[in-house]
């Protein structure tokens, strides 16, 4: 059956993976908002004919968009996702995260969308003291990056009570794998290459994190997008194991062929002010829609070195 999506922040890395996933069935039609100020349209297929790119700048005024009609979901992905950079500049998460996503609850509204999906993440939770972290729990705010993304999860969900479309919310962990463009596999990649001797690490290294294959990451929002009849609906999107930042990078040295590198540390159990010494969700709700994770951790980590190495232009930033 013919389906229509619109995905904004689809030339990115998440969003690219989503799309070429709904481009596999010939009968969906996808469109794309994008300004490419971090992703590349290299990411896509653009000579599919079922794929419609729109270079838009999401905090221009929404009716000034292309007003599409018959989208059946609207996932939206677009956000700055610099969580350390939010102590310096405290403005941006704020435009670019709140103030697009009530843009886009009155897009959808007035477009007679179905559906819409949402980024968020697992930054919400600030540091809970309940582990593995379920929907439920609520703390302190810890970043303005994750007030950003609980604030856009609560215009959504007033939006949905209103009946103007129905929500799927999804608090996602770090995720890796092809097309990974961001985060300490990155740089710890980067830094390697320019100095294979030694690695710094910001905190102690002892910072345990979840992390989730783009792979399982996009089954995931696809699958439960559609399961879901709620109004609206919150889903953890993350892993049953953890690492801790030493033996991640360690990982990375051996993909290196890298032996006795020395690491040296910034200090604290933090790397930043709003970083989280543990970040490990309850998945058993989507668990109970059907959905796990189906990738090993080490194996992400070791497939997205592979990626970064396999064409330079992968670290490009």
């Amino acid at each position: 059956m013919k389906k229509n999506f619109l995905i904004t922040g689809g030339a990115g890395f998440i969003g690219s993976n989503l799309i070429n996933k709904l481009l596999e069935i010939p009968e969906n039609n996808v469109f794309v908002f994008d300004n490419l100020s971090t992703g590349r349209k290299t990411n896509l297929k653009l000579d599919n004919k079922n794929l419609n790119f729109y270079n838009i700048d999401l905090k221009t005024p929404y009716r000034d968009w292309p007003q599409l009609k018959e989208i059946d979901t609207l996932f939206h992905f677009a956000a700055n996702a610099d969580v350390r950079g939010g102590e310096i500049n405290r403005d941006i998460d704020f435009y670019e995260n709140v103030i697009v996503t009530k843009a886009i609850c009155d897009y959808a509204s007035k477009n007679k969308i179905k559906k819409v999906a949402f980024s968020s993440s697992a930054t919400v939770y600030g540091e809970p003291n309940i582990f593995p972290t379920p929907e439920n729990y609520s703390s302190t705010q810890t970043s303005v990056y994750g007030a950003s993304k609980l604030a856009g999860e609560a215009y959504l969900q007033a939006y949905s009570e209103y009946l103007d479309f129905k929500v799927t919310i999804f608090r996602f962990v770090s995720w890796v794998g092809y097309g990974y463009s961001h985060g300490v596999i990155y740089d710890f990649v980067n830094k390697l290459l320019k100095n294979p001797n030694e690695l710094f690490i910001l905190g102690d290294g002892n910072q345990k994190k979840s992390y989730l294959d783009v792979s399982d990451g996009v089954n995931g929002v696809l699958n439960l997008n559609d399961l879901n009849q709620e109004n609206c609906n919150i889903f953890n999107l993350g892993h049953t194991e953890i690492i801790d930042v030493n033996s991640l990078a360690r990982i990375i040295c051996k993909k290196l062929d890298l032996i006795n590198i020395k690491f040296n540390y910034s200090g604290g159990e933090r790397g930043w002010k709003g970083d989280s010494p543990l970040v490990h969700l309850d998945i058993s709700k989507a668990k109970k829609y059907g959905w796990s994770p189906k990738v090993d951790i080490k194996t992400a980590i070791s497939n997205t070195v592979d990626y970064l190495l396999s064409d330079r232009r992968n670290l490009y930033r």
